[in-house]
């Protein structure tokens, strides 16, 4: 009587275990496609059996085994780290490149051009006040042309520093609710992470890694600590420790919690493209263009100052102005309003056109850092193209990195419905057989009973 009293209670107790290995089943098809989930699997473990000191055997089911591999996913964020730092470069210069005509069709290079074939047709008729006045407006579009394209790259570096305000504010948010899980992880009764849960923590942990490079490291109770660079912590337990960005300087600085910079800590991910971009690349163009501003201006101010207006006299103003600071580029302006102040001619030959074939021939004179005046900006745009093909070049190859981690990660831990449905299929027989034998089980208990009443 206690053996079937005893199989009659395995077989419950397998009803049961049998359910809940189905209900395992059910989640993961339902989670198939949901971010962050990966594939969890029912373990059943068989119970000793051994009547003699009350161990009645049976089954039960172990803990609910997650297949979420710590390498494969942080090889993912590993390569989403790096495709975030080349997609923001690539995205913000590609902006810049515009402003840099290879072609010489428009832009400074294009003006310059201009400036100096007017000095040529000066040359052809020194005394012309068209050809006079033509080289004031060429040398004002000349000005324009630095000042349109220093502007441009001002503007595209107050559209980066916008994108970096963007980018911390989202580290943080990620970094409250990474923070909120560690304060409220829910366990099952085995005392795993429930999968839910675990997959939004690891959904923030991978759109975490597209914006900064970092460490993850899982602590003893199920917590997750975020370390900025693998130094600075973002998050610790339940507390989270923003970062944020000091934009009081052109050179952006990223700051911890206690107002340390932390710039060298971030190699990878868009917020270490940004200050790539901002803090060096723009700043270099500009430098440059800047350079070739004050060389213009002063040579060609120079070579007039070595001739004689059409009155005869020596220049009394300059032809270009500008203020070093904030830059040539961006001030650079002309001076000269009256044609008849643009000396053509040399000292001792009034009316001639000395001058102006000494400033005709200065523009294609290599006397700018070993190139001509155009040569200079076109080595400039060159370096502009160059470097956003390194970065898109860059962001496609990291694109597919991600896509091979990612595909891995699939391998590792993603949904099969294929294999979900044989374990469904395996479960629901093992239901099927173990509800038959409880019922049949439950009929001899009750003959039983009636036999000996």
């Amino acid at each position: 009587m206690g053996n079937l009293f005893t199989s009659l209670l395995n077989s419950s107790n397998a009803l049961g275990v049998f359910s809940k290995a189905m209900g395992v089943v059910s989640n993961n098809v339902t989670n198939a496609n949901t971010l962050g989930y990966v594939k969890q699997t029912a373990v059943l473990d068989a119970l000793p059996f051994d009547l003699t000191v009350g161990l009645p055997g049976g089954v039960s089911l172990g803990a609910i085994q997650s297949s979420r591999n710590s390498y494969a996913e942080q090889n993912v964020r590993n390569q989403q780290s790096g495709y975030g730092t080349f997609q923001q470069k690539a995205s913000d210069l590609s902006q810049v490149s515009q402003l840099f005509d290879l072609s010489g069709k428009s832009g400074p290079a294009s003006a310059i051009n201009g400036l100096f074939k007017s000095f040529s047709q000066l040359s052809v008729n020194p005394n012309d006040s068209t050809a006079r006045q033509n080289v004031i407006e060429k040398a004002t579009q000349t000005a324009q042309a630095f000042q349109s394209t220093s502007a441009g790259l001002l503007q595209a570096s107050g559209q980066v520093v916008n994108e970096a305000r963007t980018n911390i504010a989202e580290i943080n948010r990620l970094a409250g609710a990474i923070a909120h899980i560690n304060a409220d992880h829910p366990q099952d009764y085995k005392g795993a992470m429930d999968a839910g849960v675990d997959a939004q923590l690891n959904s923030n942990l991978e759109e975490l890694s597209k914006y900064v490079n970092y460490t993850a490291l899982q602590q003893p109770d199920g917590s997750v600590t975020v370390y900025i660079g693998g130094q600075t912590p973002l998050v610790i337990g339940d507390k989270a420790l923003p970062i944020q960005g000091d934009f009081s300087n052109p050179k952006v600085a990223v700051l911890d919690s206690q107002g340390r910079d932390i710039g060298a800590q971030l190699t990878q991910g868009q917020l270490a493209g940004l200050l790539e971009v901002q803090n060096t690349t723009i700043p270099s163009y500009l430098a440059d263009l800047n350079t070739l501003a004050n060389g213009v201006a002063d040579q060609v101010n120079a070579a007039l100052a070595n001739g004689i207006d059409a009155n005869g006299a020596a220049p009394a103003t300059d032809l270009f102005t500008y203020n070093t600071n904030p830059g040539a580029a961006q001030t650079l302006s002309v001076s000269i309003t009256s044609p008849d102040q643009v000396a053509a001619a040399v000292p001792g030959s009034p009316g001639g056109n000395g001058n102006a074939l000494s400033l005709s021939a200065l523009g294609s004179a290599k006397t700018f850092n070993g190139f001509t005046f155009s040569g200079y900006f076109g080595s400039l745009a060159s370096r502009v193209g160059q470097d956003i093909s390194d970065a898109q070049n860059g962001r496609d190859a990291h694109q597919q990195l991600v896509t091979q981690a990612q595909n891995l990660r699939s391998t590792v831990s993603s949904v099969s419905l294929d294999e979900e449905a044989e374990h469904l299929i395996q479960f629901q027989r093992a239901y099927q057989a173990t509800s038959k034998l409880f019922g049949v089980l439950n009929e001899l208990t009750t003959t039983t009973i009636n036999l000996v009443q």
